[in-house]
C-alpha cells in the first residue's frame, strides 16, 4: 500500500509541476488560455496573478517531491496532500467544478492511500 501511495502522491506532484508551467509559462499562450478557458485580453492582464498562482503550485510540488525523498520528515506527504485538497475545494466552490477532479480528488486518493498505508 506504501507503493501505492507515494505513486499517487508523485502524481499529484506531477500535476502540480503541470500547472505551474501552464499558469507561469503558457497563460497567455494557446495551450494556457485553451486549458483555463481564456481570451486572449483577459490572459494576457491576469498574467502576473497567474504566473503568482503557478509559483504556489510549484511550492505544493516541491513539498510533495521532498515527502518522496529518503530521509523525508513522517506527515509531510499529508500536510502538503491536504494543502493540496483544500486548495482543490476552495478552487472548485470559488473558480470551477473542474478542479474538485483534476486536483481534489487525486490529493484525496493519495490521502486515503496514506492512511491505508
Amino acid at each position: 500500500m506504501q507503493l501505492a501511495a507515494s505513486i499517487v502522491t508523485a502524481l499529484v506532484a506531477a500535476i502540480h509541476l503541470y500547472i505551474l508551467v501552464l499558469e507561469m509559462f503558457l497563460w497567455t499562450k494557446p495551450a494556457g488560455r485553451r486549458a483555463f478557458g481564456l481570451t486572449p485580453e483577459f490572459a494576457q492582464a491576469s498574467r502576473v496573478l497567474a504566473a503568482n498562482q503557478g509559483l504556489y503550485n510549484g511550492f505544493l510540488a516541491a513539498g510533495l517531491v521532498w515527502s518522496l525523498l529518503p530521509g523525508a520528515p513522517a506527515g509531510v506527504a499529508v500536510f502538503f496532500l491536504c494543502c493540496v485538497l483544500l486548495a482543490g475545494v476552495y478552487g472548485a466552490a470559488t473558480a470551477s467544478r473542474k478542479i474538485l477532479f483534476v486536483q481534489a480528488l487525486p490529493a484525496a486518493l493519495a490521502l486515503l492511500l496514506h492512511a491505508l498505508a
